[in-house]
């Protein structure tokens, strides 16, 4: 039994430090640029960064040129006071138009909204980043935590192996029972099917890893064996929950968007308000067209013009009045759409908090736990050893979950508090590799 004590450890060093591991930190920049969710909502925070340009494009002039050419064959009829006439040749001709709105109401609403529509596209965006780092270090430890568990059935499995070798000596020199044998004998085959089961959950986790950063490296460091776990600061979870309720990405983006839909009325009412702009053109026209009865001369003629124009709408149906009442409905919802935010990531980061401060005092629990049955292994006999060598193996599987599962707490409670960076990944990574 003594040996069997030591095959767990090298059992956990040889499945999870192979020669060439992959850290959290190179992972996690494998998948900033592979990850398609990611690169999706990049693509989309660009798309939202265009409003900007857009929303001054209203407020800005607008030059048009127009230009036109045409063959002309015309014929005219004097009804018996002149002799008919033909005339043919042709004109051609441009016009450059330029518009400057001086009021128009709805147009500045609009550059006014651009500016939250791509906070807005920003915020989702920054959510989305952070949303990466909780991806990839849920998906990596998930992997670690089923290499452990594999690591530890396979543990038992040599235990029990043993055990029943021994149990089929004591047999054959009639020390033993055959009911001892065919315990064993059950013990195997459970433990046996229950390290085909860890091979297929390993299989699986590793695929969605995979599926994050676009490939699966050769292996991945493992959590140190001795690591210590910081509490959060600050150390208040109301702290933690304020500042996610006034913070956190999500409710950044709906901040913006309860801003857009304030905006939206001012801009509905503009259906009521008349605009009013600079209007400038200038061109030129060319003829050469001829009659056969009067010899014509070609004319050209340019033309240059500037003025005021004013439009007041006076009845549009009923419509404008509807849009406003719909812009305020749609206020309103942003505004409760808001404050549920708020709740929920206060939520969140309260959930996260408690996540972290429990998953630290199970930990130092396990820990302990984990002295006491390694000492209990010694002092049994027959199959007393073997369970108490199964407790073991269970209790160095709950310990690295628990410790996988804090620090993920820590991330995710960074998150709802709009804090988590690179610099939180790189806090973590320092936590891998060997003693």
């Amino acid at each position: 039994m003594q040996q069997l004590r030591f095959a767990l450890p090298l059992i956990v060093a040889l499945s999870a430090a192979p020669v060439r591991a992959a850290d959290l930190l190179q992972i996690y920049r494998d998948a900033l640029a592979n990850d398609s969710a990611y690169a999706s909502a990049r693509a989309t925070r660009d798309a939202g960064l265009e409003s900007l340009p857009q929303g001054l494009a209203q407020i800005l002039p607008t030059v048009n040129a127009t230009a036109f050419t045409q063959y002309n064959n015309i014929d005219i009829s004097f009804r018996g006071a002149a002799p008919d006439s033909q005339r043919q040749g042709n004109s051609n001709g441009f016009a450059v138009t330029l518009t400057q709105p001086l009021f128009n109401w709805q147009n500045i609403q609009v550059y006014r909204e651009a500016g939250f529509r791509a906070a807005q596209a920003e915020a989702v965006f920054g959510q989305a980043t952070q949303d990466l780092i909780v991806r990839v270090a849920q998906a990596y430890f998930d992997v670690l935590a089923s290499q452990d568990s594999l690591a530890f059935i396979q543990g038992q499995k040599v235990a029990i192996s043993e055990q029943l070798a021994q149990a089929k000596r004591n047999f054959e020199v009639g020390t033993a029972t055959i009911t001892d044998t065919h315990e064993a004998q059950a013990r195997f085959d459970l433990a046996t099917s229950q390290e085909i089961a860890a091979q297929s959950d390993l299989e699986f986790k590793k695929r969605a890893l995979q599926q994050i950063v676009g490939k699966f490296p050769e292996g991945l460091e493992p959590l140190k064996s001795s690591i210590e776990l910081n509490p959060p600061k600050p150390t208040s979870m109301e702290d933690w929950a304020t500042a996610a309720a006034n913070q956190g990405y999500p409710v950044r983006a709906q901040e913006a968007a309860l801003e857009i839909a304030v905006r939206e009325i001012e801009r509905a009412r503009a259906g009521h308000l008349p605009t009013l702009n600079i209007v400038g053109s200038a061109g030129a026209n060319s003829s050469s067209i001829s009659a056969t009865a009067v010899n014509n001369t070609p004319s050209d003629a340019t033309s240059r013009t500037i003025g005021l124009q004013l439009a007041i709408p006076l009845y549009a149906g009923g419509n404008v009045s509807s849009l406003v009442r719909q812009a305020v409905a749609n206020r309103e919802k942003a505004q409760q759409d808001l404050e549920s935010t708020r709740r929920t990531a206060a939520l969140s980061a309260r959930q996260s908090y408690l996540g972290v401060t429990n998953g630290m005092a199970q930990v130092r629990a396990l820990e302990a736990a984990l002295v006491s049955s390694r000492s209990a292994v010694g002092v049994r006999i027959n199959i007393d050893v073997l369970n108490a060598q199964q407790q073991v193996y269970s209790t160095m599987r709950d310990l690295s979950r628990a410790r996988y599962d804090t620090i993920l707490n820590g991330l995710r409670l960074k998150a709802a508090a709009g804090t988590l960076g690179e610099a939180d990944v790189e806090e973590v990574n320092r936590l891998l590799g060997t003693n």
